[in-house]
């Protein structure tokens, strides 16, 4: 039936409303359309947006990361170059101040009136200071840029001990402070040169800050590990201030006058140096202290593989003491001039019969059938391009026996220091503390 053949009034609004209805339905659908068309356009956009906002960030983290790389390959640079010119420019003043030293130990014993003594005191005094700051301050460099690569082997804790005990025991007399190492068999995994810097420093600080007493080095096994410890009965530290110690240029606000323990202030660099090499080394250090009753430094190191090493007895105390260079005869292989003549002085006021040269083929020719050292002393970089350690192996080889050798130099690289090690010759840096050169001069002779 058609629209048109209806004639029912009522029925024909009701077909009308149904109509509108269905229309007005239709369009509201289409307007629901549309929005969520609109809604997903602007939701491209803004997902657009951000991912713009996004990639700019990465791109600009990216550059920020290479500004990073560079800057940090710079400041390694720069400390590395930092650390080359710190041991250059130490080397060039470590020479003239190590002249002075010898010079002015020479001068000390000619001088017969209490004001020279007093004048000479004073002056070895200012040059000890000059020495230590800068040899701590080179040390603290390397280690900080990480130049210095330890030589990791079995080391026997009593020849350290033996040749701590050489170096200290003069000082603890002089300060009527008793100085004792415990006999021990253990070898420690280590390197030899920067466990005996940790044991120096701590023994040192130990002496300056005991008035009376004195100071034990001992050691004893726990577990895997042994324990080196170095009491001391001296003023003790705060507990807060325990960790502070550690810091470049901190002392202990109890700390002794330098003037009356006789062993001058301080720099507050010694512990500093321990806390840098107990940290290339892997090992570990710990104290204990009480106010008025002394301190004891623990270090903690691996044993060696082996365990227990058979080690020489202790070395009596009047043998470290009694110098005996009467008579015995030194080649001095130096070429800085000064340095030269400065040595042959110090040991001519020794007793000592003294041969000198500049180069390696000048010491060769002081050999002959009727002079032959007990004892050569030589700097590692001569003239000529000449090398000390080079040239005492030649020594040794004309001569046919391995002469007693020791390396006086300004040169810190561990890699001379290993090669040294293993042609068995001694070393010292410079400057040399006179009473130091002479207590191991003894102990080679001996």
């Amino acid at each position: 039936m058609s629209i048109r053949e209806i004639d029912d009034i009522d029925r024909l609004m009701r077909i009308n409303d149904a109509l509108i209805s269905r229309v007005e339905r239709s369009m509201d659908q289409q307007g629901n359309a549309f929005s969520l068309f609109q809604t997903a356009i602007n939701l491209e956009g803004r997902v657009r947006k951000h991912t713009e906002e996004l990639r700019g960030a990465m791109r600009r983290l990216e550059q920020s990361n290479v500004e990073l790389a560079t800057a940090k390959e710079a400041a390694e640079e720069a400390n590395i170059s930092k650390t080359r010119f710190l041991a250059a420019a130490s080397h060039d003043v470590l020479q003239p101040l190590n002249a002075a030293h010898l010079s002015v130990s020479a001068l000390a014993d000619l001088q017969t009136t209490v004001e020279g003594k007093q004048l000479v005191g004073q002056v070895e005094r200012a040059l000890s200071t000059m020495e230590d700051l800068l040899r701590t301050l080179l040390d603290i460099s390397r280690l900080d840029a990480g130049v210095v690569k330890p030589d990791i082997g079995d080391v026997p804790l009593m020849s350290v001990f033996h040749s701590l005990q050489s170096d200290f025991q003069p000082i603890a007399d002089k300060r009527g402070l008793t100085l004792r190492f415990r006999p021990t068999a253990w070898s420690v995994r280590s390197d030899r040169t920067m466990l005996r810097r940790i044991l120096q420093n701590v023994i040192a600080n130990a002496l300056r800050y005991t008035e009376t007493g004195g100071v034990l080095v001992g050691a004893r096994q726990r577990g895997a590990n042994i324990l080196v410890n170095v009491v001391d009965t001296g003023i003790g530290i705060p507990p807060d201030q325990h960790e502070m110690i550690y810091e470049e240029f901190r002392r202990a606000s109890n700390a002794l006058d330098g003037d009356r323990n006789g062993m001058g202030a301080g720099l507050g660099l010694g512990l500093a140096i321990v806390r840098r090499l107990v940290s290339t080394l892997s090992h570990q250090i710990s104290l204990t202290s009480r106010l008025r009753r002394g301190t004891v430094f623990s270090l903690t190191v691996p044993a060696a593989r082996g365990g227990a090493a058979v080690e020489p007895v202790a070395m009596p105390a009047e043998a470290q003491r009694g110098y005996g260079l009467y008579g015995m005869r030194v080649l001095v292989v130096e070429n800085d001039e000064a340095v030269r003549q400065a040595m042959e002085t110090l040991l001519e006021r020794w007793t000592c019969v003294v041969r000198s040269a500049a180069t390696a083929r000048k010491a060769l020719a002081a050999l002959d059938e009727d002079w032959q050292p007990d004892l050569i002393i030589a700097d590692q970089h001569l003239d000529q391009g000449g090398l000390g350690s080079q040239t005492i192996r030649d020594l040794r080889t004309k001569a046919g026996r391995a002469i007693p050798a020791l390396l006086v130099t300004a040169d810190p690289s561990p890699e001379l220091a290993l090669e040294a090690r293993r042609s068995g010759i001694e070393m010292m840096h410079k400057p040399v503390k006179p009473a130091e050169l002479r207590a191991l001069m003894a102990h080679l002779l001996a």
